[in-house]
């Protein structure tokens, strides 16, 4: 059973057959809101190829990410949290591609119901907190270069895409730093061979040595993720 994203691959045959008629795939454009604060969660996302973004707001219109959605996850684990209203975050896209669409309230109905996709969705979202949490600490202890290393590796381990179409300002917004700070902190990769930034794309040259350049966010995370849901098939 081939999806493109490893919560759907998860799933028991007979459970994704049941969902099947009820998954869309659609098409998503770099910058489209797929949900405001405030509003009610109506649809689930499952990316494929596209990375999504957990952002949070402040009142003086800056912007930093609270977590990173890719084929590893799923948007809108708050349907299954006791609310479908969120007041601080929004989700936006942050590299265009394509993700399966699904109704939250016959999901929601579903987990209900079904032990196996309640076991995979709190597994999930067991990911994400422990994303968010290591997310939190490596903002605050680990210097950009670091950082922009770790986001880039995260990046890709959620796209299986080497080339990321991505801007130094949308970079920037989801780091919640300037973004003079982040084409600096890029021309480092750069110089070193570890990455080649040329409009509006960042392609990852060597992964190892981006690994080496990274903190230990990325290896932690990525175990983490790897002891929950299964080690993701990888190159090298």
């Amino acid at each position: 059973m081939t999806t493109g994203n490893r919560l759907l691959t998860l799933l028991p045959r007979e459970l994704y057959k049941k969902l099947a008629p009820n998954l869309k795939r659609v098409s998503l454009e770099q910058g489209i809101i797929l949900h405001h604060p405030g509003e009610t969660i109506e649809s689930l996302y499952f990316p494929t190829d596209c990375l999504l973004s957990i952002t949070v707001t402040m009142n003086d219109g800056s912007t930093s990410e609270a977590g990173l959605i890719g084929n590893r996850e799923v948007l809108g684990v708050n349907a299954f949290m006791g609310g479908r209203e969120t007041t601080q975050t929004e989700y936006i896209v942050q590299m265009a591609g394509s993700a399966i669409k699904v109704d939250a309230q016959l999901l929601l109905e579903e987990f209900d119901c079904n032990k196996e996709l309640r076991d995979v969705m709190l597994r999930c979202t067991q990911a994400l907190i422990a994303q968010i949490s290591q997310t939190t600490g490596c903002n605050s202890l680990h210097n950009l270069d670091q950082r922009l290393a770790r986001w880039l590796l995260e990046a890709q381990d959620r796209t299986d895409k080497k080339e990321l179409k991505l801007t130094h300002e949308f970079i920037s917004h989801m780091l919640g730093v300037r973004r003079a700070g982040v084409t600096q902190a890029a021309q480092k990769l750069q110089e070193r061979g570890l990455i080649r930034y040329q409009r509006g794309n960042v392609t990852i040259l060597n992964q190892r040595a981006l690994e080496a350049s990274s903190c230990e966010c990325f290896r932690v995370l990525r175990e983490e993720y790897d002891r929950l849901l299964g080690p993701k098939d990888r190159d090298g």
